[in-house]
């Protein structure tokens, strides 16, 4: 078995839920620090823009820099600055997520024409004019981005709709396949084992999501490690076809992982 030395942490539902970090987190980081372990945090949340989430998470007593976060927002500014260059982008989002498009023609998609349509955390503003409008750009052909597909994630008040269900809604009806930027594109977690330098086989994914998080990991090549403190449990039916590398009540049992890793790692090379 390949040594780990790269971590790649899913954020909410992980080392917090609904800002309140999740009992253990913070010396877990600090111990991932200390053994020397390359780490980013990967996370589908849209409604913050990079340096707002790490002064929150900051703010709450996690060590967590700015520059070692990739957000789906991040991901999708830059897959649009690199294919759909100088065209006009409708983002529907909530939050202060403008500075990471900063170079993109944004335009009120409800006023104006766009090119580009894109669906991040909208919530509310996911309304039926604003899903009709979106559904008449892609129609008159607008490309459809999605900064994830979330169904659902879990907040202090219980489960909460994300907006996956709005995007799989327009790509019915509009006939046209959204272009997914966050997880579980490999192209997303790609981006993360890059900027750490580990190569997939030695590295890990943390997250509470089994199919955005544990299934998109193992397509890039990369172990999950499911922890039950987010959105999905032990008992969820998708264990049936998903199988973690390993899973945990809390981040807090994740050293105790990545020391039997080592150690059958020493085992094999002796």
């Amino acid at each position: 078995m390949q040594n780990i030395h790269g971590i790649l942490l899913d954020i909410d539902g992980v080392l917090h839920v609904s800002m309140q970090p999740v009992a253990g987190a913070a010396e877990t980081l600090a111990w991932l620090g200390q053994q020397g372990y390359r780490t980013c945090f990967v996370t589908n949340t849209t409604t913050m823009g990079r340096a707002t989430l790490a002064q929150r998470l900051q703010g709450i007593g996690l060590p967590v820099e700015e520059e070692r976060i990739i957000t789906a927002p991040v991901a999708t500014a830059t897959y649009i600055r690199q294919h759909f260059a100088g065209k006009r982008c409708w983002v529907l989002t909530k939050g202060d997520t403008a500075a990471d498009f900063a170079g993109i023609e944004l335009v009120d998609g409800l006023k104006e024409h766009a090119d580009v349509v894109v669906i991040g955390g909208a919530e509310e503003l996911l309304t039926y004019e604003a899903m009709n409008r979106a559904f008449g750009l892609l129609m008159d052909g607008a490309v459809l981005l999605a900064m994830h597909m979330n169904l659902y994630w879990k907040t202090k008040d219980g489960l909460q709709l994300d907006s996956g269900p709005f995007v799989r809604a327009l790509e019915l009806a509009s006939g046209k396949q959204a272009i997914v930027l966050g997880k579980p594109s490999r192209d997303f977690f790609e981006q993360a084992l890059l900027e750490i330098g580990v190569a997939a086989g030695e590295a890990v994914m943390v997250g509470d999501d089994i199919e955005n998080d544990i299934e998109g990991a193992q397509r890039a090549g990369v172990r999950g490690v499911l922890v039950e403190t987010g959105k999905h449990r032990g008992d969820s039916p998708l264990l049936e076809r998903i199988h973690p590398a390993a899973r945990g009540s809390s981040i807090r049992d994740l050293p105790e992982y990545l020391m039997s890793v080592r150690n059958q790692a020493s085992e094999g090379e002796g």
